[in-house]
């Protein structure tokens, strides 16, 4: 909350507030404590429609489908498990199997006329299907928020995405682990962009839901003050943040639960795993469709003249990056959240491969840790978000909470270089991270996203939120490329975890000390208003009337 301005702290006034409202504005008679305290109000056009119940519902119903248990698990265990099949022990020569009882824990592939470890070659798909998120966020991730062009995108993506993962069936023989490496590509990339863009469309749906609305006319007309409009909007944002992350959580749990009625009676089945990835993907479009049913029009501008939807992306971008001036804390923010991102995403992997091979790939004893995480997941949504909602404890705050366990987690891991007794080693410590991770990083996720909405500027949305899902993936080129030349150089998992808890403790650092977020929310409102021309030109105002180190105390 914004200090109250005292003559030690002035705090300047600026009120930025959409059309057909200033007339009332100026006719109401607030107090001098009132008219002294700044806040930016998001402009809203009041042709966009309020979001109604069934909207709201089929937004929650798509992520509770799209929960990342196929294309984020299941698919990568089933490439691992081929790939391992396919290789040989490099201590004993080509035609040993990895899988033998005495073999020696080593497992490589023939690659690019050497060999490769097969951790190395599964980080190696998981960077560049990042370098390929990457090319698409940055080619048409900012064209989403012009015309309908996003509402397309999304339905395109979330369609190859349903594709890649059924063409699982075919995955049946270890010789086809490089077909299957391929799948597990494509629908890791097009998951990923499902994230970005489905993300996208929260601070829309955020700022048009009837207490948003309600929210904004109160301050208006003078029936709330400043901070009280800021608390209660914020708080509206978290409410659907972490309501749609409870939903992905609860999809989780469902649809490992379902996997169950398959994987326990066919356990035998060698073709289980394939019929599993199917039922797990059936379930994601009986959910997901509703939303491309009942998604109301909120349209952007037109294209500016002379501009493509390929190519617009790009030059959005630079003139986007060419702004870190006038946006300091948003651009601080993707900058340390570029690294966070990375050295959690690779953590995330590295710990999979561990735990894939100490559990033999088995779908079933994953399906139990991806139990125990989910329902800790959903249990901890609530929690935080009741937490947060019953104090009134800022989103930043409580983003700091969930990155300190993001840093604990690398660290565990580095004690396994050590001694074999912790480390991720054991089972217990896998049912450990899967029970911790499930109760702070799932509201990691939604309070990053939340902290982005924030600091984005209002109608410049995709733009934003592209920047963001370039820090979130783009930056996972770097994580797993270091990790699998330490994989290679070494023959050690284990030795890739002190650079990610080294990258992970500096990004939170930055997030801590240097993002305020009441600032960066106030200049990213002034920014989007003095660039509302911007679809019409294609060039951003030079400067913006009150720069953001102006305005009130840090969070």
């Amino acid at each position: 909350m914004a200090l109250q301005p005292t003559p030690e702290n002035p705090i300047p006034s600026l009120e930025l507030i959409t059309e057909g409202a200033v007339n009332d504005r100026k006719a109401k008679t607030r107090s001098n404590a009132e008219l002294d305290t700044a806040v930016v109000v998001a402009p809203v056009s009041k042709e966009e429609p309020i979001v109604t119940r069934r909207e709201l519902w089929s937004y929650y119903l798509y992520y509770n489908g799209d929960n990342g248990v196929g294309p984020n698990g299941y698919s990568m265990t089933l490439f691992q498990s081929l790939a391992t099949a396919a290789g040989y022990d490099p201590l004993k020569g080509p035609g040993s199997s990895c899988l033998a009882p005495d073999s020696s824990g080593r497992c490589v592939l023939p690659w690019a006329g050497a060999t490769k470890a097969v951790s190395s070659v599964v980080l190696i798909a998981n960077g560049v299907s990042f370098a390929v998120m990457t090319l698409i966020f940055t080619t048409i991730g900012s064209a989403a928020d012009y015309g309908t062009f996003g509402r397309w995108l999304l339905l395109v993506i979330t369609v190859i995405c349903w594709g890649a993962q059924f063409a699982g069936m075919s995955l049946t023989s270890p010789d086809r682990w490089g077909v299957s490496m391929g799948l597990y590509m494509i629908g890791f990339i097009t998951y990923g962009a499902t994230l970005v863009f489905y993300a996208a469309l929260f601070p829309r749906l955020a700022r048009n839901t009837p207490h948003a609305r309600q929210l904004r006319e109160k301050y208006e007309n003078g029936e709330i003050p400043a901070e009280v409009y800021e608390t209660e909007e914020s708080l509206e944002k978290n409410r659907i943040s972490n309501i749609s992350t409870m939903h992905s959580n609860i999809g989780y749990i469902i649809t490992l639960a379902l996997n169950l009625s398959l994987l326990l009676p066919r356990a035998n089945d060698p073709k289980v795993d394939n019929y599993v990835l199917v039922l797990t993907t059936g379930y994601w479009v009986i959910t997901g469709i509703w939303w491309f049913i009942f998604q109301q029009p909120r349209p952007g501008p037109s294209l500016p003249k002379g501009e493509h939807y390929l190519t617009v992306g790009w030059k959005q971008i630079w003139q986007a990056l060419k702004q870190y001036k006038k946006l300091p804390y948003t651009f601080t923010y993707l900058l340390a959240f570029f690294l966070l991102a990375d050295g959690l995403n690779t953590t995330g992997t590295l710990v999979s491969i561990c735990q894939n091979d100490k559990f033999q790939f088995s779908f079933l004893y994953n399906t139990y840790l991806g139990l125990s995480q989910a329902v800790t997941s959903t249990i901890s949504t609530l929690g935080f978000w009741y937490i947060q909602k019953y104090w009134k404890i800022s989103t930043k705050k409580m983003f700091v909470v969930t990155n300190v366990v993001t840093i604990m987690i690398p660290l565990w891991g580095m004690i396994g270089i050590w001694t074999t007794k912790f480390g991720f080693h054991n089972v217990w410590e896998f049912w450990a991270y899967n029970v911790v991770f499930g109760l702070f990083q799932a509201p990691y996720y939604a309070f990053s996203q939340t902290m982005m909405a924030e600091l984005s500027p209002p109608g410049f949305d995709n733009m934003f939120f592209g920047l963001f899902g370039l820090s979130n993936r783009a930056s996972s080129m770097i994580g797993p490329n270091v990790i699998q030349a330490i994989i290679d150089n070494t023959g050690d998992n284990w030795k890739g975890f002190p650079f990610l808890f080294a990258l992970c403790t500096a990004a939170s650092l930055v997030i801590w000390f240097s993002v305020d977020v009441t600032k960066g929310r106030r200049a990213a409102v002034a920014w989007a208003e003095k660039n509302r021309g911007y679809a019409q030109t294609g060039m951003f105002a030079e400067e913006v009337s009150v720069d953001s180190k102006d305005y009130g105390k840090t969070d």
